[in-house]
């Protein structure tokens, strides 16, 4: 996919940063000089950016440090013929602020935001790694999937009807509905590229070639995704990250930080559920293309069902204590009072229904489409990483096509050889 209908635009006051100019430009912010400290000439910077859009710069002074994003006017991955909206940046700052409302030990602090340099100056993690990296290395992390479910669970109730009133429902997602190109690459990367022979597409070739061609063959498959694309277009149930991988994820043993929401928008609840979901689970599958030991295998096929557990405590516990709000109003409990457990138990099995169907998607997109992850990519021999891709794609086709079939999450962990 290439986003022929935009051009590369950029405002007048716009300029790309490099490790010298981004000192400049700390340099001439009193707030940012602050908290690093010391002389402009001592401090040291690096572009850490290893994602697939942006610049991200790391800066380091006598007595802090602070890290510097910032959007390119194209996809990094793929260069100047991807021409890509400046503006994510602003919806990206405008996500942290609101999850900062809801989840503030969960996301990162905010220092600075500039409109027009489409960057955002912000806390420097550390000695925070990615996660996807420390599931890679074998790394326990203690907090991780319990911290991700509390951040899901407050973030989504927050931003939904059950608990904003319509017109401040309205309000917040008018302030998403111009993040279109986003979406779009959301929208043509996960549901529709893998299943036909999109130019960027990719697989381990020749290993998957023919599973390649037997998903873009499968019709059930394809129709089950289009409803699951159309639930994403047309359900603006919460705000989304709308891009909740292991890869958006900074982890010490007990701290856990989600990071990147630049494809922000107001969609349904299960789709960021299904996101990070789908990277757990492919974490599971990667492991036997990796060195780690049993005991570890053991306690990563226990990390999916700990995050939707605690997601389900914690909004359960808010639906409970809830105040305010326009679906299942609390008024309608007084003649109805059972209404208050049904309501809650169709709403949090709807939301699981479509989290795993979302689930699905994710990982077919990271092995057929554009865009792959470390986990699999970095099995260097293709036999192994195939046949772990391989049994991750059944798995995925099974959420996706079955996904009404599965009542809980233990039901989804038995099928994974």
């Amino acid at each position: 996919m290439t986003n022929a209908a935009l051009k590369l635009v950029t405002p007048p006051n716009y300029v790309a940063l490099d490790t010298s100019s981004v000192i400049t430009y700390v340099a001439g912010i009193k707030s940012l000089s602050a908290i690093l400290g010391g002389s402009q000439k001592d401090w040291t910077s690096r572009e850490v950016g290893d994602g697939n859009l942006n610049l991200v710069f790391i800066i380091e002074g006598s007595t802090g440090a602070l890290v510097v994003k910032q959007a390119l006017p194209y996809v990094r991955l793929v260069g100047e013929s991807w021409p890509l909206p400046l503006s994510r940046a602003h919806f990206e700052y405008q996500a942290l602020v609101e999850q900062s409302f809801h989840a503030a030990a969960i996301v990162p602090k905010l220092y600075h935001h500039d409109h027009d340099m489409a960057l955002t100056v912000m806390e420097y993690l550390s000695p925070h790694i990615i996660l996807r990296k420390g599931l890679i290395a074998g790394t326990l992390y203690p907090n991780m999937a319990r911290d991700l479910g509390i951040f899901l669970a407050r973030t989504l109730f927050f931003t939904s009807d059950l608990y904003l009133n319509p017109v401040q429902k309205r309000e917040k997602i008018s302030s998403y509905l111009t993040n279109t190109a986003m979406c779009k690459i959301s929208e043509d990367l996960i549901f529709d590229e893998p299943y036909y022979n999109a130019p960027l597409n990719k697989h381990t070739s020749p290993q998957l070639d023919g599973f390649a061609a037997k998903i873009r063959a499968d019709l059930p498959l394809k129709l089950a995704v289009q409803e699951l694309k159309h639930k994403f277009m047309n359900a603006p149930e919460a705000l989304l990250h709308g891009d909740l991988h292991t890869g958006s994820v900074m982890v010490t043993a007990d701290d856990t930080r989600v990071i990147d929401p630049e494809f922000a928008f107001f969609g349904p609840m299960g789709f960021d559920i299904g996101a990070i979901l789908a990277n757990l689970f492919m974490a599971i599958f990667s492991q036997d293309g990796h060195k780690n030991d049993k005991a570890y295998k053991d306690w990563l096929n226990q990390q999916p069902q700990i995050l939707w557990d605690e997601f389900v405590s914690q909004f359960s516990a808010l639906w409970e204590t809830r105040t305010s709000g326009e679906i299942y109003n609390t008024r309608l409990y007084e003649d109805s009072p059972a209404l208050k457990v049904q309501a809650l138990q169709m709403r949090l099995d709807t939301i699981w229904q479509d989290a795993l169907g979302f689930a699905g998607c994710k990982i077919i997109r990271r092995i057929l489409g554009l865009a792959h992850v470390e986990d699999f990519e970095s099995i260097e021999n293709p036999d192994i990483r195939a046949a772990c891709e391989e049994k991750a794609l059944i798995f995925a086709r099974r959420l996706i096509t079955e996904r009404h079939a599965f009542a809980d999450i233990k039901t989804v962990l038995k099928i994974i050889p």
